[in-house]
């Protein structure tokens, strides 16, 4: 959590009044949110902690909107109150002013960005996400977090594009050590540190999109200068390591996609090259190296208010024999290829207050799953509740999903909308 979007939040929301003489009655500004109850246990195990529950919380959020000619706000955050660790705490969501003219558009503040084709399944989407949300059953909104930045959008007529300028650099959120039993190459050393990049100039990430409809076809292309999301381990010794930095190396992504209607469905396809900066020829064991992403998607309507959808999401690790001749003795030995299978099914009832679904993530190179059934209820307009579970499996214990096999859990959500 930052501090830093609640300030100009304030100062946007006493410019906005003062300037247009709005007020909190007035038809400018609408204010709603929710109050909601979550609860997450586990099926099979406590979690490292001790406790049983991987999530129990209550929450309000407050959404303001408000418009004055050109200009609009929207603040969205949260309060709530962590059971589990006693206390409670604010989670800025969104904060931002934005300005619109006939030609372009220029957005500020804390913001929740989302680009390219994938069910979660994120290639071009360099933006922060939280895995411990979603791995512990929160809505789904919560996978996505803010990031305090400078957006434009331009739209000249042919070809339309979107800047987002980020100097602060902001982490994908992983589940924690406490609540989640989650591999550690080296569990035997305590002493860590961790270093993000430092706000400078040179450090801050800048993101582009150009997109376009062309024939019926929405096609993209896709920049970004910035960091890896996720963090690498540098031991201070190779043999006999006594402290570990957790670091994040530059990257760079270049990037398509092109999604169509096709075969009665929707068809997807996107792709990324994570040029690894740090690392081009792949012979550093602690930064990743270079890949190609790519995922084909599918969706169809099978028949009324039943949804089917299909990926097929690939990875091709570059420079592997490099890879292989340098990873440590002892260290797990990645695919070349890895290859991700996610099937989604969603089945509305009851005049569309029913709400069946059914998510998977099978991976065929590690032979690992997620498993995410859900049922959700519209009791009323302003009143829903969802229960589900989050199974996890797999035959090795440091893949991405074998390393979850002891966190299976079951959630319930419950809110009310206002």
């Amino acid at each position: 959590m930052s501090a830093r979007s609640l300030p100009v939040a304030l100062g946007i929301i006493f410019y906005l009044a003062d300037t247009s003489g709005i007020g909190c009655c007035s038809d400018s500004i609408t204010i709603n949110g929710f109050l909601q109850e979550n609860v997450s246990v586990n099926t099979k195990e406590q979690n490292p902690g001790g406790a049983d529950f991987k999530l129990s919380e209550e929450r309000l959020q407050l959404k303001v909107e408000g418009y004055s000619h050109s200009f609009s706000l929207f603040l969205k955050n949260d309060l709530y109150y962590d059971n589990i660790e006693n206390k409670v705490d604010l989670d800025f969501r969104e904060n931002y002013i934005n300005y619109t003219a006939d030609s372009f558009n220029i957005r500020l503040g804390r913001q929740i960005i989302t680009w390219g084709l994938g069910d979660q399944v994120f290639i071009n989407d360099i933006f922060p996400k939280n895995y411990e949300a979603f791995y512990a059953g929160k809505p789904i909104e919560y996978l996505k977090n803010g990031i305090d930045a400078l957006k434009i959008g331009i739209y000249p007529g042919l070809v339309s594009f979107d800047v987002v300028v980020m100097p602060f650099f902001r982490a994908d959120k992983f589940p924690g050590s406490t609540r989640f039993w989650m591999y550690d190459p080296m569990p035997g050393i305590t002493d860590r540190n961790k270093e993000e990049p430092a706000t400078s100039l040179k450090n801050t990430e800048i993101a582009i999109r150009g997109y376009k409809n062309i024939d019926g076809l929405d096609t993209s292309i896709y920049f970004y200068r910035g960091f890896y999301k996720q963090p690498s381990m540098l031991p201070d010794n190779p043999i006999t390591p006594k402290t570990i930095t957790l670091f994040y190396p530059e990257l760079n992504v270049y990037g398509m996609s092109l999604q169509g209607r096709t075969l009665g469905g929707i068809l997807s396809f996107e792709t990324g090259y994570y040029d690894s900066v740090q690392d081009r020829e792949g012979s550093n064991s602690t930064i990743p190296n270079p890949s190609m992403k790519y995922l084909l998607g599918y969706q169809k309507q099978m028949w009324e208010d039943f949804t089917l959808g299909l990926q097929y999401y690939g990875e091709y690790m570059c420079k592997y024999s490099n890879y292989r001749s340098n990873l440590p003795q002892g260290f797990n030995e990645e695919k070349e290829v890895n290859h991700l299978v996610s099937l989604r099914l969603t089945q509305l009832l009851k005049y569309q207050t029913l709400k069946l679904s059914f998510f998977m993530f099978w991976s065929p190179a590690y032979d690992d799953y997620l498993l995410n059934p859900e049922v959700k209820y519209n009791f009323t307009d302003n009143i829903w509740g969802a229960i589900g579970a989050q199974v996890f499996g797999g035959n090795k214990q440091w893949s991405q999903f074998g390393q979850l096999s002891k966190d299976n859990n079951i959630y319930v959500q419950l809110r009310y909308e206002f």
